[in-house]
């Protein structure tokens, strides 16, 4: 009787704290879902809005496609048409530097993975160094070096540094090192391939998972880079989507009463949407690469 009962007292202790862990994790998924959703979704209805219903209204209610349409056409006319001048400066920036970074990049890591030279190390433990370092301890010493060669407010003085990007080169580096066997590599030399045969007809095809997760890196920091081209850059017709959204939060009234004046068209609503409008382009590639972006992460797990 003594052993039966102490049983069910520890079954009971058990299925308590089942339930008390439970009740925690979905605390905790609540707290994420005010923490996280609940501003998304008050960003995705406040362009159904007009401004002055922002602050009267539920915050969550939707409004009407009409207000939609009128916040469309009122950041659309916005200094004639700059937020598309904006994204396309954008994409230009961000795709130009992504190239670079990409040819850069990935023969850099082949080459410190399969390659012994004096140096390497000294290499390998600067592109973790720089890796770690905060973007913006690097901003000043890149704009006096590009100031020196006079491409300060040109596209290259954003292009160049997006592309400097020592997490793409480290992480080729740990792919060939932990995915790519070396024989395979010998066998195709002893056939005849060249270096350049070989890294180009093997070691790139076989490396196109994690080229892809380096691409969608290097193009969502890109994208999303502010303090770069806010240093290089003078001329509003230049400044990407980033900038963009700064120029636009100072001339709403709402953000910014010196601006004052009736005839601004840029409120709340018009705001809302071009934020949106900046998120959509890096929320429609990870939609369509989300199978690519998973056999990159998974790439290099496990060494034959």
């Amino acid at each position: 009787m003594t052993y039966a009962h102490e049983a069910r007292g520890r079954r009971g202790t058990g299925i308590a704290g089942k339930a008390v862990s439970r009740t925690l994790i979905w605390v905790l998924l609540l707290f994420m879902l005010i923490f996280f959703v609940v501003p998304v979704i008050w960003l995705v209805v406040t362009p159904t809005k007009v401004d002055s219903s922002l602050a009267h209204t539920n915050p969550l209610a939707f409004g009407s496609f009409e207000n939609v349409v009128a916040a469309w056409n009122h950041l659309a006319a916005f200094q004639d048409g700059a937020i598309w001048v904006w994204l396309r400066n954008s994409a230009f920036y961000s795709i130009a530097a992504l190239l670079l970074t990409v040819i850069a990049s990935v023969p850099a890591g082949y080459a410190l993975a399969m390659t012994r030279f004096r140096g390497r190390r000294i290499l390998l433990s600067l592109t973790l160094l720089v890796m770690l370092m905060p973007g913006s301890a690097l901003v000043l010493p890149i704009y006096l070096e590009l100031s020196s060669v006079h491409l300060t407010g040109t596209p290259l003085s954003v292009i160049l540094p997006f592309s400097f990007y020592p997490f793409g080169v480290y992480l080729t580096y740990i792919y060939y090192s932990t995915s790519v066997p070396k024989n395979l590599l010998d066998a195709a030399r002893i056939d005849g391939c060249s270096e350049w045969d070989v890294f180009r007809r093997i070691a790139v095809p076989l490396a196109k998972p994690i080229i892809a997760l380096l691409a969608f890196f290097s193009f969502v920091a890109n994208w999303n880079n502010y303090f770069v081209p806010l240093v290089m850059l003078a001329k509003n017709d230049d400044y990407p989507i980033q900038l963009g959204l700064q120029e636009l939060l100072s001339s709403t009234p709402a953000f910014n009463p010196a601006v004052g004046g009736a005839q601004l068209d840029i409120n709340r609503p018009e705001l809302a949407l071009a934020v949106i409008l900046a998120v959509l382009p890096v929320l429609v590639l990870f939609l369509f690469s989300q199978r690519t972006l998973v056999a990159g992460m998974l790439a290099g797990s496990s060494k034959e």
